[in-house]
C-alpha cells in the first residue's frame, strides 16, 4: 500500500509531516487545487521520465508549470514519460498519488525551479486523495532533490 510507504518513510526519517486525506480524489492538479482551496501552482506534481540512457527519474514541479522540451533535454538529456503501469511498478505509487516519498526503489528527483515560485507546495502522499503541505526547503532536504530548469 503506498499511502503506508509514504508513513514509513516519514516515521524512519523522524519526520512530523501530517498526511492529509480526503473522500475526494485529488488525482489530477485542478481537483487537488479545488479539493485543498488553492490555486494550481502549489500542487506539487511529481512526473516520471525514462531517459536516454535508461535510467528513470522524477521529476517535481509546480502543478501550472508545463515541461519545456528544450530545457529538459539541455539540463536531462532526452526523455520519455513512463506509461502509467511502469509508474506504479517503478515508484510503488499510482498514478494521481505519485510523489517524491516512500518509493519502492531509489530514484533520482529533481525539483523544478517553477517549485519556488511558493514558500509551501502540496504534493500527493501516496494515493489518489491524499497529500502533504510542506516547505520548498524541507522538499528539497527530505527528497535530496537537486534543483533544475525545466519548465
Amino acid at each position: 500500500m503506498s499511502l503506508q510507504s509514504v508513513r514509513d518513510f516519514f516515521l524512519a526519517n523522524q519526520l512530523d509531516i501530517p498526511i492529509i486525506e480526503l473522500q475526494v480524489s485529488t488525482a489530477t492538479v485542478a481537483l487537488a487545487a479545488e479539493a485543498h482551496g488553492v490555486e494550481p501552482g502549489r500542487i506539487a506534481k511529481t512526473l516520471s521520465f525514462r531517459l536516454g540512457d535508461g535510467q528513470v527519474i522524477l521529476l517535481v514541479a509546480s502543478g501550472d508549470a508545463r515541461v519545456d522540451n528544450k530545457k529538459f533535454k539541455a539540463a536531462l538529456g532526452k526523455g520519455k514519460m513512463l506509461a502509467p503501469d511502469e509508474v506504479a511498478q517503478l515508484t510503488g505509487h499510482p498514478v494521481g498519488g505519485v510523489c517524491p516519498f516512500g518509493l519502492a526503489q531509489a530514484l533520482p528527483i529533481y525539483l523544478d525551479q517553477s517549485l519556488r515560485n511558493f514558500d509551501e507546495v502540496m504534493p500527493a502522499a501516496g494515493a489518489v486523495h491524499t497529500a502533504v503541505r510542506i516547505s520548498t526547503a524541507q522538499l528539497a532536504a527530505v527528497t535530496r532533490g537537486l534543483w533544475v530548469d525545466v519548465c
